[in-house]
Order: structure tokens, then sequence, then C-alpha cells
């Protein structure tokens, strides 16, 4: 229906941490949203990719929430309806198809749910030229984030399991 003008996105990324609890995000991301003509609507999509760098701005004492705020450079593709210029009613749509490029600020925080399994709330907002669409996109969201274990982590693991068979001999 035409009342449905919102859309959706999914991504991936891939997060590094620097020691000061920072990180080095770089990853990829599908965006659909829609636009309202007559009684019907109109599909945008952008497939972006993305890097940047967010700073750790606040953790609790037990290192289970943490709160960022990033900046990040975006490029990617905008296609407008499938890139179908001819609508239904025989109107001609005069935005084009192009490649995007600009940036993005985010605020996210993330609590961990497990020692494997974190959940991350967003809020973003993109700034794109290149595309025949709008400029600005306020994006917001829930995601999970599975981290994996450090090598430091990984090595106490394997002494705790080294010990245990010792102790068992």
């Amino acid at each position: 229906s035409a009342s449905n003008n919102t859309g959706y996105s999914f991504g991936a990324s891939l997060a590094t941490y620097t020691k000061g609890g920072h990180q080095w995000v770089l990853g990829a991301e599908y965006l659909r949203r829609y636009h309202p003509y007559r009684e019907s609507r109109i599909p945008v999509e952008q497939f972006t990719g993305e890097g940047g760098f967010f700073f750790g701005a606040l953790s609790d004492g037990s290192k289970t929430f943490f709160l960022s705020a990033g900046v990040s450079a975006v490029a990617g593709y905008e296609t407008v309806n499938g890139g179908k210029k001819l609508l239904f009613d025989g109107s001609t749509l005069r935005n084009k198809d192009g490649f995007l490029y600009g940036g993005a600020v985010t605020l996210q925080a993330e609590t961990y749910l497990t020692d494997r399994l974190v959940l991350l709330f967003y809020g973003r907002e993109r700034c794109l030229w290149g595309g025949s669409t709008e400029r600005f996109h306020a994006q917001y969201g829930v995601g999970f984030l599975y981290p994996s274990p450090s090598p430091r982590d990984r090595q106490k693991s394997r002494m705790t399991s080294s010990a245990g068979k010792k102790k068992k001999q």
C-alpha cells in the first residue's frame, strides 16, 4: 500500500578494537526505501560500503556496556525503480541511477548478553552526494554482534585446558 513509505536495510561489518576501546569498522549495507507516488510507491535501493573509526565514549566498570560515536566514509550505488524509467501510468521518472559518495556519523550502544553475544542499538545520519534522491538519510536499528575471542583469551583457554589435563594425570 502507498501508506508504507518506510523501508528496511541490512548489512554486515567487521570491527577491530584498539587498546583504548575504540574500533575501526569496515562494512557493507543494502538499503531499500519507498517513495509514495499516486496509489503506489517507487522503490529506491542503495548498495554501499563503509569504513570508519568509532571512539569509545563511555563504558561501565564491568565492561558489559559501551557507548561509541563514530565517523565513516561511505561509497556505493543507488538505483531508482530498478532502473525502469517508465511508470505504470505512463509517466517518466527523471531520477537517475548513480554512484554515491559521502559520510556518516553514528551513535551506538552495545551490551553483552553473554560472553559470545552482544546486543547493539544504533542511530545514524548519512549524507550522500551523487544520487538523485534525498541527500540526508537518518537510520536507526538493532543488531547483534558475535565477537571472536582475542588471541589473549584463546591463550588463556589453552592454558586452562592444559592445566586441567595436568591435574587429571
